[in-house]
């Protein structure tokens, strides 16, 4: 099973948040309260996200965050990396040539393989995609018809 880290995980949800409210600036205690994560969390997630210019952030008595571009030209996938960094489904898929398997593995290829689809996947589906969850992908993040793979 392929899982994110539950930082990624609430990235993608204050990031979705956001771009929900586009013209809304809202501060890390906001929007802490309307996704209901803990605030201290939100406040490292915005961090994370702002350091990937995922988000920007506005200081003073109006300040808060809000996304740095459309949400349509941000993926899930620089969401995910903006918190994790480069994502493997493995450790071999990250960290290849430092694996002492790494010449003998017959399965480092396809677990590459794997995860450049799963890659693929995230990179399909944007922040303006997310926010409307019911209607249709954008034209840019419509995922290509996979040719059948026979073993």
């Amino acid at each position: 099973m392929v899982i994110l880290s539950k930082l990624a995980d609430y990235g993608v949800i204050v990031a979705t948040h956001l771009a929900v409210n586009p013209d809304r600036q809202m501060t890390a205690a906001v929007l802490a309260q309307e996704t209901s994560l803990p605030r201290a969390t939100v406040a490292k997630v915005l961090k994370a996200l702002a350091h990937g210019d995922i988000v920007a952030g506005a200081r003073g008595a109006t300040g808060g965050y809000r996304l740095a571009r459309e949400a349509a030209s941000i993926t899930v996938s620089q969401v995910v990396a903006a918190i994790d960094g480069t994502m493997g489904v493995t450790q071999c898929t990250v960290h290849g040539p430092d694996c002492t398997r790494v010449q003998i593995c017959a399965t480092r290829p396809h677990w590459k393989r794997i995860n450049d689809a799963v890659e693929t996947a995230l990179s399909a589906v944007t922040l303006g995609d997310m926010a409307n969850p019911f209607g249709p992908l954008t034209q840019r993040s419509a995922l290509p018809k996979q040719a059948s793979v026979t073993p």
